[in-house]
């Protein structure tokens, strides 16, 4: 990503800027903000306080290290309403190619060393594909086929941070945070999007998610649609089966009212029922990446009802989509999803929307590469949100200038007057400081 080298370039961020800085409160918080989105577009190694601080002001880089500093980490100013005014400047860009298709549930991890930042513990770093130090972000995503923007972001706090008041007041967690799960985040996160009437979509969700029940039963009361992975474990009543209905009432006591399982009752995991389809079940389907690419993988769907402890309900759930993969050449299918998309929805348009799911994964790349959205190096609950929110804000700008380049175009940004770091200047947290 990036923008042309262009005085028209340079307005139209100052016209951002300015949005932004409508919302923001005080006016003198209007050029450290100007200032830290400009470094987070800057082409310099390390996006954290102390390199922006150089690249943006080479000549008084101690003064605004320290004005960055406290507009980052003690700055009391709304990411609500930041985020709500990215929003509103971006969305129409985002939506010039077609309307918003889908809301994507997801989270990102950023590994760190320490214990002593916020929300900081061992858990699943899914960059480093393994269990270890890091903190993790859920995030809610409006997206369509062309780009997709983060419009909640919200730090997981584990239970032993949540539960220590010591640990809590240092790094200012507010009082109204208590501990909640990831689905539940998401929730709370999709609650606000519909009270906040942002464009509906699909709901997106990978297993992580997807396997959470009542996560994808409130969905529905929602009046959402979902496409949800699941695990191959998950059971299900294929076509043609179900539980035993409510016992006969003997006429004595309460009237039974839940269903039944016995062995000649019982669901089947999605991976058993994958296994037993015919051959002509297999489709062949190609769908469109993120980055432009045709992709093809063979699919099966099916109509199924989820199994989970329906023994304790007096009705079974209603039918979705069982969709699964199978590629060529695997020894069994890699990945199976629920939805609750039409039963007259097309099989390429239910494959195409449930890959859509990966376009975040693209953006979580560009977030973290081209703007550092892993970067920040404070130990707060309040800095760790605001370097979000500014991370959100200043991708949103890219996304609105991307068809502004030109295909030969340099990724280098130049949004303002050209800066020279000393000579010999090394950011904290770089290569070579390290």
């Amino acid at each position: 990503m990036g923008l042309p080298r262009s005085n028209e370039g340079q307005a139209r961020f100052s016209a951002y800027v300015a949005g932004l800085t409508s919302v923001i409160g005080h006016a003198d918080r209007a050029k450290p903000l100007r200032d830290y989105c400009l470094g987070l577009m800057m082409p310099c190694e390390r996006k954290s306080v102390e390199p922006m601080a150089a690249i943006t002001a080479p000549e008084r880089t101690a003064a605004q290290h320290q004005s960055l500093l406290h507009f980052i980490g003690e700055g009391r100013w709304s990411d609500e309403k930041v985020l709500a005014k990215v929003r509103e400047l971006v969305l129409p860009q985002l939506e010039r190619h077609g309307p918003v298709e889908a809301w994507i549930i997801d989270d990102t991890s950023f590994p760190k060393k320490g214990q002593h930042s916020v929300g900081v513990a061992r858990q699943y770093c899914g960059e480093l594909g393994k269990q270890d130090n890091c903190q993790v972000a859920v995030t809610l995503s409006i997206a369509n086929h062309d780009a997709s923007l983060p419009v909640a972001y919200r730090l997981y706090l584990p239970k032993d941070w949540a539960s220590d008041r010591k640990r809590r007041r240092k790094v200012g967690i507010p009082d109204e945070i208590s501990f909640k799960t990831k689905p539940e985040i998401a929730l709370a996160q999709i609650r606000w999007a519909c009270e906040a009437g942002l464009p509906r979509g699909v709901v997106l969700m990978d297993a992580g998610y997807g396997v959470d029940t009542d996560l994808r039963t409130s969905l529905t009361v929602l009046g959402l649609s979902y496409v949800a992975g699941i695990q191959s474990h998950t059971t299900v009543w294929a076509p043609g089966t179900g539980p035993r209905p409510q016992k006969k009432w003997s006429g004595h006591g309460r009237p039974p009212k839940l269903l039944r399982r016995d062995d000649k009752h019982k669901p089947a995991s999605v991976k058993e029922l994958a296994l037993a389809l015919p051959k002509r079940a297999w489709r062949t389907i190609t769908w469109r990446e993120a980055t432009g690419e045709k992709f093809s993988s063979r699919f099966a769907r099916v109509r199924v009802r989820v199994a989970h402890r329906d023994y304790w309900l007096a009705d079974s759930r209603p039918a979705e989509w069982l969709l699964i993969e199978w590629p060529d050449g695997e020894k069994e299918p890699i990945k199976y999803w629920l939805s609750t998309l039409p039963e007259d929805v097309a099989f390429r348009q239910l494959v195409d929307i449930a890959k859509l799911r990966w376009r975040i994964e693209r953006d979580y790349q560009e977030l973290k590469q081209e703007v550092g959205l892993g970067h920040f190096e404070g130990r707060g609950w309040c800095g760790f949100h605001h370097h979000a929110t500014l991370c959100i804000a200043a991708y949103a700008f890219l996304i609105s200038e991307r068809e502004t380049i030109p295909p030969s175009g340099d990724r280098a940004t130049t949004l303002g007057p050209q800066v020279a770091v000393r000579e010999g200047y090394e950011p904290r947290g770089s290569a070579v400081a390290a």
